[in-house]
Order: C-alpha cells, then sequence, then structure tokens
C-alpha cells in the first residue's frame, strides 16, 4: 500500500477509493493532490521517482478540475444544448458578458497551471541524477502529452495564445504566438510522446502511446492533414488493443461506459479520473442532473438542458440508446424541456465530489475520426463506413461486429452524405464531452447547424473567447491589441 501510495495516488480511481475507504489516509491523499507552491520551486526536490511522480500529479489536478467546466460550456456552445441562469448567455451566440468573460479567464488560468506543472517536469526530469534514462523519458513523454493537450483546448478556444515552455519558464512576459506555432509545439510534444509512452498505462488514466496516436489523428484532422490524420488513427485500429462496449439498455450507458464506480473500460482510450471524495471528484453529474430524475444523490443544478422541439432532437431516430439518456422534466421552461443523464451517480460525497470519470477520447470517437480522415483521402471505403456501423450498430444495442440491416450502405451514400453522417453520429456519440461545437467549427458548418436548429446566427466574436485582461495588464509582451475580435 505504501508503494502505491507513493506512485499511484492522482488518476488511480481504485485506490483514490481505497484510501476513502479505509480512513485515515484522506488529508495525506489531498496534500500530495494538490501540491503547494513551495513544493514546485525547490531545487532539491527534483531527484527520485517519487519526487517526479508528485510533480508529475500536479499536472493533473488543475486539468482535471477544470474539465467539467470546460464541457459543460462548450456543449450550451452546440446546436443542440442550452444553458440555464448565467449559462444560458453561452448560447446567445453573441460573445460572453462579464460574469462570463470572468469565468473563461477562470478556465485559461486553470490550463496554465496545468502547463506550468508540466514545464516543470519537461525541465527537471532531465537533470535528475538519479533517474534512469527510461524514467527520464517515461516522465517527460506524460508531461509533454498533457501540455500538448491543454494547448489543443486554449488554440482552439481562444486561437494565438503565450507560449510559455520549459523553455521561458521564469519569464512573467511571453507574448502572443500564432496557432501555427502552437500548432508546431503541439505536434513535437505528441511526436515525442508517441515515442516514449507506453503501450499499456501502469494504472487507468495514465496516457499511453495510443492516447497520444489519438491525440495526433485529432489534431491533424483540425490541421486538414487528411493524410496523418487517417495514417495514425489507424494505427490505433491496428494495435487492437480497444473495443466498443455492448450495451442493451441506457443502464448500460450509465454504468458500463460512464459509471460512477467504473475504473476504466474496453474503450477508455484516455480519461480524467475522479473519486467519490470531496475536492478530488467531478462535478459534471452535478451541473447536469435535475433531481427528479433520481440519477443523482445531491439533486443536481440542471444548468444545461435540452429541447426536444430543436429538431436535432426530433430528427434523431428512436429505438437509438443514446437519445434516451435526455429525460423530459418540465422546470418552467416548458413541458419539451429535457435533461440529460448521461453521467448518474448515486452516492456521490457532494457537488463536487462525484466518482464519474470525465472521457478525453474513447474508442467510439476514434472510429469516426478514422472514417472521416480516410473518407476525405479515399472517398467512401468498406473499411471507413465500416467504422462508423460499428458505432452506430452500438448505439441500437447490436453486436457492434456483425452486420446488421440497419447499416449504412455504401451505394447509398456520397461522399458529402458521408461526411454528413459522421458528424451527425459523433454529435450523437459524444454529448456532453465537449466535441459538437469544435467540429461545427473545424469543418466551417457552425453557422448553418445553428442556424438550423436554434434560428440563431452566430456573431463573430462568439468564435473565440476572450483573453483574460489579467494577462493583457500584466503580461508586458502583450497588450490590447493582442484580444480576440470584439472584446
Amino acid at each position: 500500500m505504501k508503494t502505491l501510495i507513493k506512485h499511484r495516488i492522482l488518476n488511480s480511481k481504485s485506490l483514490l477509493i481505497g484510501l476513502l475507504a479505509l480512513g485515515g489516509f484522506a488529508s495525506s491523499c489531498n496534500d500530495l493532490l494538490e501540491e503547494e507552491p513551495k513544493t514546485i520551486v525547490s531545487e532539491n526536490f527534483y531527484q527520485s521517482v517519487s519526487d517526479f511522480d508528485a510533480a508529475t500529479n500536479a499536472i493533473y489536478f488543475p486539468l482535471r478540475m477544470v474539465r467539467s467546466e470546460q464541457i459543460a460550456v462548450l456543449s450550451a456552445h452546440t446546436d443542440w444544448g442550452y444553458g440555464r441562469g448565467s449559462r444560458a448567455q453561452y448560447n446567445d451566440f453573441d460573445g460572453f458578458n462579464p460574469t462570463n468573460i470572468n469565468a473563461a479567464a477562470a478556465r485559461w488560468n486553470s490550463f496554465y497551471q496545468g502547463i506550468r506543472n508540466a514545464n516543470i517536469v519537461i525541465q527537471k526530469a532531465p537533470l535528475s541524477e538519479e533517474l534512469t534514462e527510461d524514467e527520464v523519458n517515461q516522465f517527460t513523454a506524460e508531461a509533454k502529452f498533457l501540455r500538448a493537450l491543454t494547448y489543443f483546448d486554449l488554440v482552439r478556444n481562444w486561437a494565438g495564445v503565450p507560449l510559455r515552455t520549459d523553455q521561458n519558464i521564469d519569464e512573467k512576459d511571453v507574448p502572443k504566438s500564432s496557432p501555427e506555432e502552437v500548432y508546431d509545439l503541439i505536434l513535437a510534444d505528441l511526436t515525442d510522446a508517441e515515442m516514449h509512452l507506453p503501450t499499456a498505462a501502469a494504472e487507468p488514466g495514465r496516457p499511453t502511446q495510443w492516447a497520444a496516436k489519438t491525440l495526433l489523428a485529432d489534431v491533424y484532422l483540425q490541421l486538414e492533414d487528411y493524410e496523418m490524420a487517417k495514417m495514425k488513427a489507424q494505427e490505433v485500429l491496428d494495435a487492437a488493443v480497444f473495443q466498443l462496449v455492448e450495451i442493451d439498455t441506457v443502464v448500460d450507458i450509465r454504468e458500463k461506459i460512464f459509471g460512477a464506480t467504473l475504473i476504466t473500460s474496453s474503450e477508455e482510450i484516455f480519461s480524467f479520473k475522479f473519486a467519490r471524495q470531496s475536492g478530488q471528484g467531478s462535478g459534471l453529474p452535478w451541473i447536469l442532473n435535475h433531481p427528479s430524475t433520481g440519477l443523482y444523490n445531491y439533486g443536481g443544478a440542471y444548468a444545461h438542458y435540452g429541447d426536444a422541439s430543436n429538431p436535432f432532437y426530433k430528427e434523431w431516430e428512436d429505438g437509438d440508446i443514446r437519445k434516451d439518456l435526455w429525460q423530459f422534466v418540465d422546470f418552467g421552461l416548458g413541458d419539451s424541456t429535457i435533461v440529460n443523464g448521461k453521467y448518474a451517480e448515486p452516492q456521490a460525497v457532494d457537488n463536487s465530489g462525484a466518482g464519474n470519470d470525465i472521457p478525453v477520447y474513447r474508442y467510439s470517437e476514434l472510429l469516426l475520426i478514422f472514417a472521416e480522415a480516410s473518407a476525405r483521402v479515399d472517398g467512401v471505403t468498406e473499411g471507413n463506413l465500416e467504422a462508423v456501423n460499428q458505432v452506430h450498430r452500438r448505439a441500437f444495442g447490436l453486436d457492434p461486429m456483425v452486420e446488421s440491416e440497419m447499416d449504412f450502405q455504401m451505394a447509398d451514400l456520397t461522399l458529402d452524405e458521408f461526411l454528413d453522417l459522421i458528424l451527425q453520429e459523433k454529435a450523437y456519440e459524444t454529448q456532453f464531452e465537449g466535441k459538437r461545437w469544435l467540429d461545427l467549427k473545424r469543418t466551417g458548418r457552425a453557422e448553418e447547424f445553428v442556424m438550423k436548429n436554434k434560428g440563431i446566427s452566430i456573431s463573430e466574436k462568439h468564435y473565440l473567447w476572450p483573453i483574460p485582461l489579467e494577462e493583457l495588464n500584466f503580461n508586458e509582451a502583450m497588450d490590447q491589441s493582442d484580444q480576440n475580435p470584439g472584446y
């Protein structure tokens, strides 16, 4: 147990829950999870494996904590999601008001805290006199994966941002880099991570070579380098490490894919791990759930919801089990109001203490990334059509690997129709995983779908989030001219 505590605290749900069950370890667990700045700046600290385990764990904490809010905000930006109260402004598509400008700044700060902690590991690991070469490579690869993932979040939502790295870690004033420069760093980090990460994680929640390849495939898709996106996705498919979880009911989705006590699953490529512990749990179930559904023991804030009169929902084929995640709840906005129960948690310890992990990449999404990249390179093929059909079959409770009468057929699809089908299938599959708005922006179809399904035109300033005033005021390498349009 001491070895596990020493080396594997942050991302192992089983260990976190085990510590809770044992009692008496909670304070020491919190001490390690919540790295104090005095630990980070101590030069003598960065020598042993346990030192770098703790320093690597410190990267995860701010990134885990910001993920729930990031997903909620991105979901309100979609053609299917709505925010309630102060969050309603997100789906006005007219940019951010002062309240939500401050909220965006808080997310920015969390991302950069994670980047800062990653930079420390990347800088210090090669200087250690105790680590082996393999250990140096593994620690830096994990840190670079997390840094790349975080800059990918930043560049897609803010575009050009300051590139804070291990090379300028002591500099307060860092100029705004172009999106191209940000992507160059992301690709360089992931190339290194892909080379040095293990093929199997020592514990659930740690990135692997396959996670790096999946993230690379997504980055290349964003950059419209479809050949490389296809190649990286194909490498994951060829490894045959993952498979879709079979489902029969909506309960299976909640428990077998997103369950609060689930350690991992056959389709998990990379997730942020959470435990039923105050301050170490996910807040997403509280944000989404409504008290009347009984899916969350603290009721829920029902701050985000859907509308059954929206064409997105109306056109969704009945029998798709994913559609059953939505339940009708009239809380004053009309009898067509629906709330989503994807993340059910009956035993959360408080409003931020749910055990549900938050997926970053699942095998179902990787199949759809491959299908799109392959189709853009080769047109509609048996291989990319089968990738989509596997996801589609599973959604209707069928064996994903067995051909079905409901399969999409190549003869019925033009290339444009197939790409539309992939985009829509991904929207159904990744509800409240923070994907749809980014896909609509990437494909240049946000205005089209938001107008179709919500009847709203998108203000130009809504496409990018405002750079925090604190950054512009205190970073002397930037000024108001660096602010995103409209703010």
